[in-house]
């Protein structure tokens, strides 16, 4: 693989200067609205409740992070000003409402929002979540594939890198369906492997995939077993991937990615896991910012330790041959070649 210079450069943004990414995300919105609201007895999250979260977690957890992931409802427009310049940028895409149908779920993007306003605003990466599984009906799979394969293109278009999220999903005929934010518990490894296996594939220009534990995080018990998917997930990526915590619980997702980089991780981007703990004292915001200050920032100081003594580089990622990721053409040429928007 071949980067050119604006993914070479957002990718380099992204990460430390070993090339490790700690990113945390502050872009859900389920996640967040939904205990708000329960808690306020109403039915709709204020907007400033919601933003005010955002903006504290922005406020204390980036001094342990290499980039933030950032949503343009709350956490852009209320916390942007907070966050250090010398982050990386990544702004989300998708829209959290997907349609639930009875074949499966149908992603899009948010409205009045674009991979060309996230380039234009300064955003170092796209990322976008989509919902998959390949035994979904087969009008919702192709929706699925032209919906990513479009903002893979306009990506490739503005020459911005493109971080793909992928989460199987409980369909409604399956036991246990929910439209919650959470990880599917009879999710089958080889449907999580068979969904990377597809969005890598040229066809769809991601340069970095944000991937789930292939078994539930709790049976991420260190076997040689679960070891061989994580190992096989890694493959198939092939190119730089990062762990997703899907609300697993600390130990968990501690557990995950040491799994996840032993078998090639570049690092993590990670929220709930770090954060929810402190979250969970919603409305009293004293004890929300003691945890956070406290208890979030210290395990994600561990996660970090964990990723840069374990973690693969990721412009050494085999993917872009030997020598590794770097600026191409390298001569006089570039201006020439360079294409335009």
């Amino acid at each position: 693989m071949e980067l050119t210079p604006g993914k070479l450069w957002g990718l380099r943004r992204l990460a430390d200067a070993r090339g490790i990414f700690r990113m945390v995300a502050v872009d859900q919105r389920p996640p967040i609205k939904g205990p708000i609201a329960r808690a306020l007895g109403v039915e709709e999250a204020p907007w400033e409740e919601v933003a005010r979260f955002k903006a504290l977690l922005v406020e204390t957890l980036q001094e342990g992070a290499t980039a933030l992931l950032l949503d343009p409802h709350y956490a852009i427009p209320r916390a942007i000003d907070l966050m250090r310049p010398a982050l990386g940028l990544v702004v989300t895409l998708e829209d959290s409402l997907f349609e639930e149908t009875p074949g499966g779920r149908l992603s899009a993007e948010i409205d009045d929002w674009s991979v060309a306003k996230i380039k234009r605003m300064g955003g170092d990466a796209v990322k976008v979540l989509a919902w998959y599984r390949p035994d979904a009906a087969p009008e919702v799979v192709a929706h699925q594939k032209d919906f990513v394969a479009r903002i893979g293109a306009e990506c490739a278009r503005l020459d911005i890198p493109f971080l793909l999220e992928l989460l199987v999903y409980p369909l409604p005929s399956d036991a246990g369906h929910t439209t919650d934010y959470v990880e599917m518990g009879a999710k089958r490894a080889d449907q999580v492997l068979a969904s990377v296996e597809e969005f890598a594939k040229p066809d769809y220009g991601v340069d970095i995939f944000k991937l789930e534990s292939p078994v539930p995080a709790a049976a991420a018990d260190g076997s040689a077993e679960v070891q061989a998917l994580f190992d096989e997930m890694g493959r198939l990526a092939g190119r730089p991937w990062v762990m997703l915590s899907a609300g697993a619980g600390k130990e968990e997702f501690a557990r995950v990615l040491d799994h996840a980089f032993r078998a090639g991780a570049s690092g993590f981007l990670a929220g709930r896991a770090i954060w929810a703990d402190a979250f969970a004292a919603y409305p009293d915001w004293e004890v929300i910012r003691a945890g956070l200050e406290g208890e979030a920032r210290d395990y994600l100081a561990r996660i970090s330790a964990m990723a840069a003594e374990k973690a693969l580089p990721w412009s050494r990622h085999p993917c872009y041959g030997e020598g590794g990721a770097r600026f191409t053409p390298a001569d006089a040429s570039f201006r020439h070649v360079y294409g335009e928007f």
